[in-house]
């Protein structure tokens, strides 16, 4: 598994966090930067699993 579908996935879940913490305590600037870093998280584990298929696939082209 690729690094940034590990830090990705972190930092989406640190996002979600922030975000409920933000809407306790009625923080919409602390909401807002959790919101951001979940949209983050989920493209930077995108991009994780784009660099993980194509390491799949440079493999396969190899055993052909």
């Amino acid at each position: 598994m690729d690094q940034d579908r590990m830090k990705g996935s972190l930092k989406e879940a640190k996002g979600h966090v922030k975000e409920t913490a933000g809407k306790a305590m009625g923080d919409e600037k602390l909401k807002r930067e959790g919101q951001a870093d979940q949209v983050e998280g989920k493209v930077q584990n995108v991009v994780g699993g784009v660099k993980d298929t194509i390491k799949d696939t440079m493999k396969d082209d190899r055993k052909h």
